[in-house]
């Protein structure tokens, strides 16, 4: 994909020369406030050839494709994590797209704004970039190569939260419509939010996302207009669960909350729980949580985003 390893500090220019990246805005980025983010690329990992990049100050929302070899036509969007404070790319962000791309599902690594950075649009800063990657997908699914009804949503700690608050609020108008792109359906098929955090208030609640999303002392109806869980709209998309139960820093009840949640408003929903695992585990590859991608797969193929394998 022509990344760009950046050994401290990167300017987020060079990140953004890479192949298949497309601004989810073309007429001007909405709601700037007076003074607009420097975007900046930091490596963060220690382990030799292992990225582990984080981007901040994201002023150009964009989404970079990842292109199957043979596409079977289904699509999802990927929100990565990092607390609403940076967006981590690589475990929750590439490694995922890859690894569906190698499964014939073109995958978008969304590049989302970050609602304390100063944008007018406060805290539905990031669900209108999510909203906007939808219907963009939808607008170009021929330049593509995807079926614009079969497009999912996926996301990891933070950005679980903005896969199900996407999934939630998808047909709230966060924003004024700016071309007819805006006029397209940013419904997901089907949500995967993976060790989301859901709660924004009380002992489920992650201390840094709320803080950066609402603020640490916003009252209760704030909390509850930007929790998934107390939004969930009768034609909510189908959920895939996941959380390790020894999650120190989302815990494991923000899913069984959204589980509780879709469940009473009759909305089906796959859970898997892991004994281990932590948090942040992306794909886990070689652990028992590593077990979801299949999982998912088989959830995905079952409710018609991709088409079973051959056989």
């Amino acid at each position: 994909m022509g990344a760009v390893l950046a050994s401290a500090a990167t300017p987020a220019a060079a990140f953004s020369a890479a192949s298949d990246t497309f601004p989810l805005w073309t007429g001007g980025v909405p709601g700037k406030g007076a003074t607009v983010p420097v975007e900046e690329l930091v490596e963060r990992g220690k382990a030799p050839g292992v990225l582990d990049r984080a981007l901040f100050g994201i002023s150009e929302p964009r989404m970079i494709v990842v292109r199957p070899a043979r596409a079977d036509g289904s699509a999802v969007l990927i929100c990565p994590g990092g607390g609403y404070r940076r967006v981590v790319i690589d475990r929750e962000g590439y490694e995922v797209a890859h690894w569906l791309a190698a499964r014939g599902v073109t995958a978008f690594v969304l590049i989302y704004r970050l609602p304390a950075e100063g944008w007018t649009t406060g805290a539905d800063t990031s669900l209108i970039d999510a909203q906007r990657a939808m219907r963009l997908i939808r607008a170009k699914a021929a330049q593509f190569g995807v079926d614009p009804a079969r497009l999912a949503v996926m996301g990891f700690s933070a950005g679980g939260h903005l896969a199900a608050d996407l999934a939630a609020r998808f047909a709230t108008v966060a924003q004024p419509p700016v071309d007819i792109v805006d006029t397209l359906s940013a419904r997901p098929m089907l949500a995967a939010p993976i060790y989301p955090v859901i709660a924004m208030e009380g002992p489920l609640a992650h201390a840094g996302s709320r803080e950066k999303l609402i603020g640490a002392e916003a009252p209760p109806e704030v909390a509850r207009a930007h929790d998934p869980s107390a939004n969930v709209p009768p034609d909510a998309p189908p959920h895939f669960l996941v959380h390790a139960e020894d999650d120190g820093a989302v815990p494991v009840g923000n899913s069984l909350r959204l589980r509780e949640a879709l469940k009473a408003r009759g909305i089906a929903v796959e859970t898997h729980l892991f004994e281990t695992g932590g948090h942040g585990f992306g794909l886990a590859a070689g652990r028992p949580a590593g077990a979801w991608p299949q999982l998912f797969m088989a959830f995905a193929s079952a409710r018609g985003l991709v088409k079973p394998p051959p056989g």
